[in-house]
């Protein structure tokens, strides 16, 4: 095939929904389905297996989002996206190689690390950032098997659903957890745990909380955990009452949270475990005892009118043996690609990679969180990924760069270099093999499991290559 009517190669680094989303979308423009452009996509994850957030950054007992994997498993059932997982950009491939066999690449690599805290205390031993926790909770394959669950009370800071998931994980009775996927390691971590009370802080008032009307309900479904709020955290001023009134999710939130209040004035709370929900604070400092976490010292925050709050210089110190710090995500750069150190993204204009002087880099292109700041659900990601590939497509005359554009070549390519990468086809023999532990191991009620997870890199790679 000529130069001139070869396939438009389009590599995607990260094989989370961002990364499939964009190159399902790309697959589906007017000018593929038209034939005007035809495109061959290849998609690189640093793991072995596929679907990045949802299979490593999602709690194991959420069923429905881990549900969108679903929808991204057709895309690549379909057979026309290729996946490479187990090939880490930056170490097995570098920007260079990567344009021998690609005319466009597309960064979709997200945003794991967790946001700092700067305050005093917080780099004790017992405080710990909430993705780290999550990605071993979820099985990640580059973190360690065990995690020091020895705390009685805990502090999770932060009001968005993170901290929600962080803190039901850390409050429910690990065998209600076995009917999801978590891993053997987690289980028996879990089980171990003697937490009885874990507290979550928010800055803000009840009415500008970050979560979603879905996590706030979940978190009554814990078998013998209290919810336990605070009648004083319920402070409102005319912007939280515009906001109740004009947002229908803050509306049903207010009403979930506003029942058990009163549900609790009612009734005796008995169970074994608590979970604090705590409004209107903020963290001063992280209290310590012999260089471990002993507490953790709020200020209290009143509401300024405007949507947002002060605080009141009325501080209070609570006993705490973990901290878990769940204020955001932040980007990671990568190997010659520009970054905003200050924002934790890919220097971009809409999806566009730019230079330091705000110029696009011709054929480098960015997608979902690394693009635009780890914010706003997972579905929004499709309207991000439409953004991108409708520059990528935009500027196609001036996007073949690629000197060896076949696809065998890449293949060969890795394979000379000794990468030992999965495909799709070894993801569905990892997927397999899982669901078949899952059916052979049992949950709490004595019936099978949907499936166990396996945690070792090595382990997964040797299944999914056979």
């Amino acid at each position: 095939m000529s130069e001139a009517l070869r396939p438009l190669r389009v590599a995607v680094i990260g094989g989370g929904p961002a990364g499939i989303y964009t190159a399902d979308i790309l697959t589906k423009s007017e000018e593929v389905r038209s034939g005007e452009v035809e495109v061959s996509i290849d998609i690189f994850d640093r793991y072995p297996a596929p679907f990045g957030l949802i299979r490593y950054g999602v709690a194991p007992d959420h069923p429905r989002i881990k549900g969108i994997i679903t929808a991204l498993h057709k895309v690549l059932d379909r057979g026309d996206i290729r996946f490479f997982g187990n090939v880490d950009y930056g170490t097995d491939l570098n920007l260079a190689e990567l344009r021998e066999h690609y005319d466009a690449i597309i960064f979709a690599t997200g945003a794991i690390k967790d946001a700092s805290l700067d305050i005093p205390g917080i780099g004790l031993e017992g405080s710990f950032g909430a993705s780290d926790f999550v990605s071993w909770y979820d099985g990640h394959p580059d973190y360690p098997r065990e995690w020091p669950l020895n705390a009685k009370e805990i502090a999770v800071i932060g009001n968005g659903n993170v901290a929600l998931d962080v803190a039901r994980v850390l409050s429910k009775h690990a065998d209600d957890m076995l009917v999801t996927e978590i891993p053997d390691n987690v289980y028996e971590g879990l089980k171990s745990s003697p937490v009885t009370d874990v507290h979550v802080f928010g800055r803000r008032g009840p009415a500008q909380i970050k979560f979603t009307p879905l996590e706030l309900r979940e978190l009554s479904h814990s078998r013998d955990v209290d919810i336990v709020l605070y009648e004083e955290d319920f402070e409102f001023d005319e912007a939280s009452d515009a906001l109740v009134q004009e947002n229908n999710q803050v509306k049903t939130m207010m009403k979930t949270l506003t029942t058990w209040l009163t549900d609790q004035e009612e009734s005796e709370q008995t169970a074994s475990r608590r979970l604090h929900l705590h409004f209107l604070q903020s963290p001063v400092e992280v209290l310590g005892e012999d260089g471990k976490v002993v507490g953790i010292k709020m200020e209290r925050n009143e509401l300024d009118g405007k949507g947002g709050v002060r605080g009141t210089g009325d501080y209070t110190e609570y006993p705490m043996q973990a901290i878990y710090r769940a204020v955001g995500y932040f980007g990671s750069e990568l190997p010659e690609v520009p970054f905003d150190e200050r924002r934790g993204i890919i220097s971009n204009n809409e999806g566009r990679v730019t230079d330091e002087n705000g110029e696009h880099i011709p054929g480098l292109y960015a997608s979902g969180w690394i693009k635009r700041g780890p914010v706003g659900l997972i579905g929004h990601t499709k309207g991000d990924a439409l953004e991108t590939i409708t520059h990528l497509l935009e500027d196609r005359e001036n996007l073949y760069t690629a000197t060896e554009p076949n696809a065998d070549a890449l293949t060969d390519y890795l394979d000379s270099k000794g990468i030992e990468y999965t495909t799709w086809e070894g993801w569905h023999k990892l997927d397999d093999h899982e669901k078949a532990l899952g059916a052979a191991a049992k949950d709490a009620a004595g019936e099978p499991r949907a499936r166990v997870k396996v945690v070792d890199r090595e382990e997964m790679k040797k299944i999914s290559r056979g």
